[in-house]
């Protein structure tokens, strides 16, 4: 072959093993979706990957919470009052936090608290043959080990981010009030007057598609896990860097989506 096709023949084996990867994935989350649709659930599984994916990771999103409230306010305040609009800092601070931020870093913090940790347990059960054997005990791997992991993060996404947003605009209010000396009233006053049902039903869209997105790569990631210890370590970094990328490309367009 000429040398001067070499790299359209990386460019080709590369964009085609990407399809590939994208098609086998896309195969993985149509098969749990037809398998939750049928009888048995695990009721109990479920409950313990919620307790997993949504209570363990509260004390991480009450402090992330809070001081993103904070800095949020501390920057915008500063911003704000060069424009003589420092009485919009309330507003500004819980709609920035109720559209982009809380969804987004939200999800960023459980892929890497939870996301890694699913994608390791199951590359661990993987390769020690502990799916297999839930094959030959009848139990479909599906109903075990992925379902309750995308129902969970289903359910735990927006509470989590219901946290976050809350917080993080009293984070906001102890910043502008306590320190920067903005009325208290004028604060909560301005989220009252801006902050509509629908800005809240965007975060809550988002969060929604995040959990499905979080627990869909960590869970196809953890179970064609590569064999040994550099496998799982491997499937768990890049459960962690494509869920952290698709995040930020899928907010991209949801707010299209929305905003349209």
């Amino acid at each position: 072959m000429n040398p001067i096709f070499f790299p359209f023949k990386i460019i080709g084996n590369s964009l085609h093993k990407f399809i590939r990867e994208l098609g086998k994935m896309g195969c993985f989350f149509a098969n749990a979706l037809f398998y939750m649709l049928f009888p048995p659930y695990l009721f109990r599984r479920i409950i313990k990957q919620i307790n997993f994916i949504g209570v363990k990771t509260i004390l991480v999103i009450v402090l992330t919470g809070t001081f993103t409230g904070m800095v949020l306010a501390l920057q915008m305040y500063h911003v704000l009052i060069k424009f003589g609009a420092e009485a919009r800092l309330g507003p500004a601070v819980a709609l920035s936090l109720i559209k982009e931020l809380g969804p987004v870093i939200c999800a960023l913090m459980v892929t890497g608290r939870a996301g890694s940790a699913i994608t390791a347990e199951i590359g661990i059960m993987r390769i020690s043959e502990q799916v297999d054997a839930l094959d030959a005990m009848a139990l479909n791997p599906y109903k075990y080990l992925i379902i309750p992991n995308i129902l969970a993060g289903v359910i735990s996404l927006p509470l989590l981010n219901a946290i976050f947003v809350v917080l993080g605009v009293f984070g906001g209010y102890a910043v502008g009030v306590g320190l920067m000396g903005v009325s208290s009233g004028t604060y909560f006053g301005g989220i009252n007057d801006f902050v509509t049902a629908r800005n809240v039903f965007e975060g809550f869209y988002k969060s929604l598609s995040f959990g499905v997105l979080i627990t869909w790569i960590s869970c196809y990631k953890g179970f064609y896990t590569g064999y040994g210890a550099e496998g799982v370590s491997k499937a768990t970094t890049q459960s962690v860097v494509i869920s952290s990328v698709v995040i930020l490309i899928w907010d991209y367009f949801m707010t299209s989506l929305l905003v349209a």
